[in-house]
């Protein structure tokens, strides 16, 4: 018997875990997809301070937010509708942003004693009814994606471990009924140098995909038509390329070379890899060996 499908008219999305946990890539493909899809959107990475922050420590989370909807919008949106924790800090440091009623999809397989003590948690959320007034899903994602991938050789536990943003983007990519060729194509052009690599990815975000299909807990999947839009050709665009057109459009018109010298370090190692991409423009880079290399520079 097929599921249900409710339509809505915009929705926010907000990934949170580890700066190891994939957050900001599987916020972009998601943000990709809806974007082929035809919805209007807004983005907002959050990068964590700290350089290295101890993994499952507060000051480690790194996030992405996704406003989307089949009108036009102009921010990324106050607050999630979904908060997608890949643990217990990502849950202890974003909670407060969701509103009552919202969806909760938690890994519990990172809710152990350990994680729960970086986090500041006397006591698992997940069992004292703290997240009574959410609407939570607790998902095994990582068991469920290391289990997946045992018949891939060449593909240790610890790496396998990794794929299970691969394995939330499915499941989300099914609850908003976005389409699957262009992850799965992009999957194939990232990792293509390690084909087990990229075969584990695939395989982490179809199983993530098939759980939405097939768990009892996910009763309904939703819809947000495209946007009206008019004829025209459109770009996805992030705020760090939108940065080096402009600097490069300000070179062209005002006459003056432009020269960047950079130490490459998230989240502005996009501009100067987008800057490095225009020598035909004059653009020359610098990537120094620290920051203050590139002061002098």
């Amino acid at each position: 018997m097929a599921k249900a499908v409710e339509q809505l008219e915009q929705v926010t999305i907000r990934f949170a875990g580890d700066s190891g946990d994939g957050m900001q890539l599987t916020g972009d493909r998601f943000t990709s997809e809806t974007a082929v899809m035809g919805n209007d959107l807004s983005t907002l990475p959050d990068f964590p301070a700290e350089i290295r922050a101890p993994a499952g420590s507060l000051p480690g989370v790194s996030g992405f937010q996704l406003h989307f909807a089949d009108h036009d919008i102009l921010t990324p949106g106050d607050a999630p509708n979904v908060l997608v924790a890949m643990n217990p800090a990502a849950l202890k440091t974003n909670l407060r942003d969701l509103p009552k009623g919202g969806t909760l999809i938690v890994d519990t397989d990172q809710f152990k004693e350990r994680n729960l003590q970086k986090a500041g948690y006397e006591a698992n959320p997940l069992e004292d009814g703290s997240l009574e007034d959410y609407h939570v899903h607790p998902v095994a994602l990582t068991s469920m994606t290391v289990e997946g991938l045992k018949g891939i050789a060449g593909i240790t536990p610890r790496e396998a471990e990794r794929s299970k943003n691969f394995f939330a983007l499915g499941l989300m990519s099914w609850l908003y009924n976005r389409p699957t060729d262009g992850t799965l194509g992009f999957i194939e052009q990232k990792f293509g140098k390690r084909p087990e690599i990229a075969q584990a990815n695939a395989t982490a975000f179809k199983a993530g995909y098939a759980y939405g299909e097939t768990s009892e807990d996910f009763a309904v999947s939703y819809q947000i038509a495209p946007a009206p839009m008019a004829p025209g050709t459109y770009r996805q665009i992030s705020g760090n390329t939108a940065l080096a057109y402009g600097l490069i459009a300000a070179s062209k018109l005002s006459g003056l070379d432009l020269f960047l010298g950079a130490y490459p370090i998230t989240p502005a190692s996009s501009i100067l890899e987008e800057l490095a991409r225009h020598k035909a423009f004059g653009v020359r880079t610098f990537q120094a060996e620290d920051e203050i290399a590139a002061v002098g520079a």
